[in-house]
């Protein structure tokens, strides 16, 4: 592994252990409104939105793993699958995107 790719490994790392420090943050997240949030702060829900809600649900909704309780514990290492999950897919499909365009 070249110094560039290790360094960028290390950076990504250190970003996924520091995933829990958003649960320290006062107040809601910013975009992860449901219809419900967005009602509220719009005053209506837009209708392509609307009809798009249910073809989707979260694997983990609100980061929280089943049985776990509502420790702080449990929600940081929910946090942090969470964000080892987004780094395996998005790192896999840009890996399978970038070997398709060098191919071509």
């Amino acid at each position: 592994m070249d110094k560039v790719t290790r360094n960028l490994a290390i950076g990504l790392v250190a970003l996924i252990i520091l995933v829990p420090l958003g649960l320290l943050a006062v107040g809601e997240t910013f975009g992860e409104w449901g219809n419900e949030e967005l009602k509220e702060k719009l005053g209506y829900v837009p209708e392509g939105l609307d009809e798009l809600s249910s073809l989707w649900s979260a694997p983990m909704p609100d980061y929280a793993l089943p049985n776990m309780g509502d420790s702080i514990t449990s929600a940081s290492m929910a946090y942090i699958l969470s964000a080892i999950i987004g780094v395996v897919i998005g790192g896999g499909l840009l890996y399978l995107l970038g070997k398709r365009i060098a191919k071509n």
